[in-house]
C-alpha cells in the first residue's frame, strides 16, 4: 500500500525549517490526540503524524527520506533500518509539550501496555555521520581508508544487562512506568512516566556492573578499513550497515554514514562524470597546428591541434572522463585550448610579428562580421 507523503501529512513544504516542522506537529498532535479527539480514525491519524514527525525532525532520517522516499525505511531496500516500532510517541510528546502531556489512556485497546514496556522492547542503536576527505585521485579510482570511530558496544563484563542478580522492580512491577493523572490544557489527562527506580527498564540488580556503571554499554574507539568505490563525488554518502551504536535489549546496531568531500585537482575540473583540462599553447602552435602531450586520468596522451585553432576551442575525448557510482559508462574529457599571448619579445620576434600583421586578414569571417557591426 502506498504511504502518504510525510510533508503532506504535516502540511509543510519540503523546504520547511525544523521550527516549522515542530510547530506543525504541535498543532496536529493537539488536534488528533486520542484522549482529546474521539472521532473515528483519530488514533491512526495521530500515529501517522507521529511517524512523519519522527522522520522529518531527524536530520539524517530526513535526508534519507528526501533521497529515497519511503523506500529509505523499508527493510528490503533504500537506507533501511527504521520502522514504526522505533517510534515512541510518548517520548515525542513529552519533549514537545513537557511531562504533562502524553499517555494514550484507553484510546488504544491493548496499546498502552505495549507502550509502557517500550523501555524493555528491542531498540535499534543510533546512527552516526562521519565526514571523510578524499583526494581527487582517490575519489576517481577508489581506495581503502582506515576510519576511526567511537561507538557504543554491549558491555563484555555484564553482557549488556548492566548488573548482576536481576529482580523485578518493586515500584513499577516490571512495566517500566508509573501512571498518574495530571491536569493539562485539555483538563484531566492520564499520563505515564518513566519509573525513576529502574529508569524504565522494569528491572533492578543486586549489584551494578562497575565496568559500564549500570548502562549495559560502553564506548569504544575502533578503526574500520573501508573500501571506497571508484567514482565518489562530493556529497555522496556510503552506508556501513550495522557498524553504528549497539542496540538495546537485543535490538540491531545502528549504521554509520560516510559523507565525502573531494579535494580539487590542480589541473582537472570535474563536472559530474565529465572532466575539463585547460591546455596552454603558443600563438604559432595555434596558427600552424601541432601535436600536444597532455595528462589524462589514465596517463599521458596526445591531442592534435589543427592549424588555425582559435582560443577557447573545446576538444572532446569520448569516454576519457569518470565512471560515476551510478553510471554504466564513463563520462568524457574536454580539452579547452588557451592561446597564450607573449608579453616579452625580442626585436627579431617583434619584426616577425609586424610582418605577420601586414598580412591581409580582412577576408577572414571574424573581421567581416566585426566591420558589419560598425556600419
Amino acid at each position: 500500500m502506498n504511504k502518504k507523503d510525510y510533508y503532506e501529512i504535516l502540511g509543510v513544504s519540503k523546504n520547511a525549517t525544523d521550527e516549522e516542522i515542530k510547530r506543525a506537529f504541535r498543532v496536529l498532535a493537539k488536534k488528533y490526540h486520542p484522549d482529546v479527539n474521539k472521532e473515528a480514525g483519530a488514533a491512526e491519524k495521530f500515529k501517522e503524524i507521529g511517524e512523519a514527525y519522527q522522520v522529518l525532525s531527524d536530520k539524517n532520517k530526513r535526508a534519507q527520506y528526501d533521497q529515497y522516499g519511503h523506500a529509505a525505511f523499508d527493510n528490503n531496500g533504500g537506507a533501511g533500518g527504521f520502522d514504526m516500532g522505533d517510534i515512541d510517541l510518548d517520548d515525542i510528546l513529552s519533549n514537545i509539550f513537557g511531562g504533562g502531556f502524553g499517555g494514550f489512556g484507553s484510546a488504544f485497546s491493548g496499546f498502552g501496555e505495549s507502550r509502557s514496556r517500550s523501555k524493555n522492547r528491542p531498540q535499534r542503536g543510533n546512527d552516526s555521520l562521519i565526514k571523510i576527505k578524499l583526494s581527487f585521485n582517490e575519489a576517481v579510482n577508489g581506495c581503502k581508508k582506515d576510519i576511526k570511530i567511537n561507538v557504543t558496544e554491549a558491555c563484555d563484563k555484564c553482557h549488556g544487562s548492566g548488573g548482576f542478580g536481576e529482580n523485578t522492580c518493586s515500584v513499577c512491577g516490571g512495566i517500566g512506568v508509573v501512571r498518574e493523572e495530571t491536569r493539562s490544557i485539555f483538563g484531566i489527562v492520564q499520563t505515564q512516566k518513566t519509573c525513576s527506580n529502574c529508569n524504565g527498564t522494569g528491572k533492578t540488580y543486586r549489584e551494578i556492573c562497575d565496568e559500564c556503571h549500570g548502562n549495559g554499554q560502553v564506548r569504544k574507539n575502533k578503526t574500520l578499513t573501508v573500501t571506497i568505490p571508484a567514482g565518489i563525488d562530493t556529497g555522496n554518502q556510503l552506508r556501513l550497515s550495522g557498524k553504528g551504536d549497539a542496540g538495546v535489549n537485543g535490538g540491531p546496531n545502528g549504521d554509520i554514514y560516510l559523507e565525502f568531500e573531494v579535494e580539487e585537482h590542480k589541473y582537472f575540473e570535474r563536472q559530474g562524470d565529465d572532466i575539463y583540462l585547460e591546455v596552454p599553447i603558443t600563438i604559432t602552435d595555434a596558427i600552424l597546428g601541432c601535436k600536444k602531450e597532455i595528462p589524462t586520468l589514465t596517463g599521458n596522451g596526445y591531442i592534435e591541434i589543427k592549424p588555425g585553432t582559435q582560443n577557447y576551442t573545446k576538444l572532446k575525448l569520448k569516454g576519457k572522463g569518470i565512471k560515476g557510482l551510478n553510471s554504466r559508462f564513463p563520462g568524457d574529457m574536454y580539452v579547452v585550448i588557451n592561446v597564450i599571448i607573449p608579453t616579452k619579445l625580442s626585436k627579431k620576434q617583434k619584426d616577425l610579428l609586424s610582418e605577420l600583421r601586414d598580412t591581409d586578414l580582412e577576408s577572414e569571417p571574424e573581421f567581416k562580421d566585426f566591420k558589419k557591426s560598425l556600419d
